[in-house]
């Protein structure tokens, strides 16, 4: 029964192997990318996925296509999956404001927050420096922003820095929700577990200073986005106080709430750039891969993937995902533990990544139309997250995934290596060899 079943597995195997080599492109340089970006066309959302936050040939090749998009199509901005504070000085940098920096190593220098690597790595500020170069000169710059929702305390004291530049009296309201807040000593775990406890928390304080927010507009230091800067905060506060709090109650719950945010923050950024904006996203597979076609959505989950589709189908949605074989990879044993160069063992056999292994490199285009059943089965999907076991690959690490329904793209990568953060003890005062990789 076994052997048969073997059997059976390879000859799907071998079977699926085939159909993808009839809808398989070579990938190797950044004009390969040709087939995706005619399939984005007119697009104005554009998701783009890795399945681990530290592979290096995930940033660098959503580095090269994006630098296409805004370049031959006239994207507005890039925003990531992460704090909102940290990356709006990235933007700063990019767009050339007064004081943004000296350089885009300097201003990632900055990320404190675990875990740094995300974005304090050697291939964001190769983007960012181009970014940088890109902008100058033109009237319409490419910005460079964050999405999600922590951040709580952070976004708290840059209100309280904007608040006393521009309108003093109105700090009062932030103080308010900062002391709030305070008790818990920046800690949003605390904060979440007393409200399981006690039925009291921050709510009321937090809304009014998203409404004291929305009421008003401002220009600083050379920034003429200080005000939206301001309100985007004052968003994370809300939504991160309820994420918190739904955090202790239901995985499905905050995770619904994280994505919401997600989704909001977008609309808001396209809203904010005007009728003609296109905005390209990079964030994990789990969020931009349609959750109705993962195990996800049995548990009552969605994600901004899924939101942008249902939304916003009409001005045309691509989700491109990332996925690899074998190779390195940036993460922690733990929540908070130093980070770590760690092996990706060979993928797990009958998986989406061991049908691909079959051949090289390759970017796969799908045609939702004539898929065979057996393109439409689920199987196992590779996603490593910040925290990451090898040893534990044969039992998770992979989401029940049907890959041509979750993405409209697939940019395979035979073996991947970690990625360069800047963090790493000792500190590498210089960049590596192969810096900036040709973005």
């Amino acid at each position: 029964m076994l052997r048969d079943r073997a059997r059976k597995e390879e000859s799907a195997v071998d079977s699926l192997a085939d159909e993808v080599r009839q809808i398989t492109h070579p990938f190797k340089t950044i004009e390969d990318l040709d087939p995706l970006i005619e399939r984005i066309g007119n697009a104005r959302f554009v998701l783009l996925g890795e399945a681990s936050h530290g592979t290096s040939e995930y940033y660098l090749w959503r580095a090269r296509l994006s630098s296409r998009l805004i370049t031959e199509k006239g994207f507005s901005f890039v925003a990531v999956e992460g704090d909102w504070p940290d990356c709006y000085r990235v933007n700063r940098y990019v767009k050339g404001y007064p004081d943004a920096g000296q350089s885009a190593r300097d201003v990632l220098q900055e990320f404190k927050r675990w875990p740094t690597w995300m974005w304090a790595n050697w291939e964001i500020v190769a983007f960012t420096e181009w970014m940088h170069k890109y902008n100058k000169g033109k009237s319409n710059k490419a910005g460079f922003y964050r999405l999600d929702v922590y951040s709580l305390w952070e976004s708290i004291e840059s209100i309280l820095n904007y608040l006393e530049k521009k309108d003093p009296q109105a700090a009062q309201t932030a103080r308010e929700a900062y002391q709030c807040f305070e008790p818990y000593g920046e800690d949003p775990q605390s904060y979440a577990w007393s409200t399981r406890m006690v039925p009291s928390d921050c709510e009321d304080e937090v809304i009014d200073l998203l409404l004291q927010m929305q009421r008003r507009a401002g220009y600083y230091d050379g920034d003429p986005e200080a005000g939206f800067n301001a309100e985007q905060n004052a968003l994370v506060i809300k939504n991160a106080e309820r994420y918190y709090r739904a955090m202790v109650r239901s995985d499905s719950g905050s995770w619904n709430v994280r994505d919401q945010h997600m989704m909001e923050r977008l609309d808001r950024l396209m809203d904010f750039h005007g009728q003609d904006a296109k905005g390209i996203v990079w964030a994990h597979n789990t969020h931009i891969g349609d959750a109705r076609y993962t195990d996800m959505a049995r548990a009552g989950m969605f994600n901004i993937g899924q939101l942008a589709r249902e939304e916003h189908e009409r001005e045309g949605v691509v989700l491109a995902g990332f996925g690899s074989h074998h190779g390195s990879v940036i993460a922690g044993k733990s929540w908070g533990a130093p980070m770590e160069r760690m092996n990706v063992p060979n993928a797990r056999a009958g998986s989406w990544e061991d049908i691909l292994h079959q051949e090289d490199d390759q970017l796969l285009i799908f045609d939702q139309e004539n898929l065979s059943e057996e393109f439409q089965e689920s199987r196992g999907h590779r996603a490593i997250g910040v925290v990451y076991e090898p040893k534990f690959e044969g039992y998770g690490n992979y989401v029940p995934t049907v890959l041509p329904r979750r993405y409209d793209a697939f940019l395979y990568i035979d073996e991947t290596e970690a990625l360069h953060p800047l963090h790493i003890e000792p500190i590498e005062l210089n960049p590596p060899d192969t810096y900036p990789w040709g973005v």
